[in-house]
């Protein structure tokens, strides 16, 4: 799906500059719902080099309210303006609805205003006029395209494990569904990227990220002490303690790692995966996470164990 000004760019090559308002950035206090499906489609309005104007002469809404759905300014947005945008930026609406809907609950919509806005029915409208106001909504193929599917059934346990780690189960299933959703939403930019599995992974880790408890800046893991094989396997309630103080250190001290070191040693040691199963799941190179893996835990000794330091500085 090409969005509709590109498609008539002769020659190709990115859109032109063109005149207008730039648009703003998100507004503060955009809930985490709202923002995972706000933030790609304000990437697709911009990537197909349509100004706010042109945009509201083909949808059929007031520049004003496309200018507060794209900064998440004013009321949460109606789903028909929202479908609007949808049809001129050619964008796939099933996966962007549910987003829509989950968002709109994080606003505090009823369920009958969100029912409403999805039942909308069509009005008396002259053939041809553009979507608007009472615009009766088709929501669009409810099947992902077939690339898609076979990567959400190859990586949904691996995607559901490491989200089990920050946060619980109904929201480390929250967190996948969304993951999937938003790919969806956003299948042709990743197919146009450089290689889908880490772009899935970046969706995936944002929207892990964005649920999990963090200290200091930092997600916490400690609730994971808990739930450790060392600790299942001690009977007396003095070992019991012991351990899980040496855990909770130590999942302290990962939580602080760089990104992607933390993720190598989560889904190494705490999953249970080998090095090809992790480079597969993040889509980077073997030797990339044979050395995450070193540094990783150079940096663990350091901090758990500083006596033993030998003063090896990770790169």
């Amino acid at each position: 799906m090409t969005p509709p000004s590109l498609s008539r760019r002769p020659g190709g090559g990115a859109p032109a500059g063109k005149p207008g308002r730039k648009l703003g950035p998100i507004a503060e206090g955009v809930g985490r719902a709202h923002r995972a499906w706000l933030e790609p489609l304000r990437i697709r309005f911009l990537a197909s080099g349509l100004t706010i104007s042109e945009l509201s002469d083909r949808s059929g809404w007031a520049k004003s309210k496309i200018s507060e759905l794209l900064r998440g300014t004013g009321r949460y947005p109606r789903w028909e303006i929202t479908y609007g945008l949808l049809d001129v930026l050619d964008l796939p609406t099933w996966p962007m609805r549910r987003l829509w809907m989950a968002a709109a609950l994080e606003a505090r919509k009823k369920p009958d205003w969100i029912d409403g806005c999805i039942q909308s029915r069509r009005d008396q409208q002259r053939p041809n006029r553009p979507p608007g106001p009472g615009t009766a909504l088709s929501t669009g193929p409810t099947v992902p395209p077939l690339e898609h599917r076979a990567f959400t059934e190859l990586n949904r346990a691996a995607y559901l494990a490491y989200a089990r780690l920050f946060v619980g189960e109904e929201e480390a299933r929250e967190a996948v569904s969304e993951t999937f959703d938003v790919l969806w939403f956003r299948w042709d930019e990743a197919l146009a990227s450089s290689d889908v599995v880490p772009f899935a992974w970046s969706v995936l880790r944002a929207s892990v990220m964005a649920r999990a408890r963090h200290t200091d800046g930092h997600p916490e893991l400690t609730r994971t002490a808990f739930d450790t094989v060392a600790l299942s396997l001690l009977s007396t309630p003095t070992a019991r303690f012991a351990q899980i103080e040496e855990s909770m250190a130590l999942f302290r001290a990962i939580s602080r790692l760089p990104a992607h070191q933390l993720d190598v040693m989560v889904l190494t040691y705490l999953r249970g995966m080998d090095h090809a199963a992790v480079a597969d799941v993040l889509g980077v190179p073997i030797a990339s996470v044979h050395t995450a893996d070193r540094y990783a835990r150079k940096t663990l000794s350091a901090a758990l164990h500083p006596q033993n330091d030998l003063g090896e500085t990770p790169e």
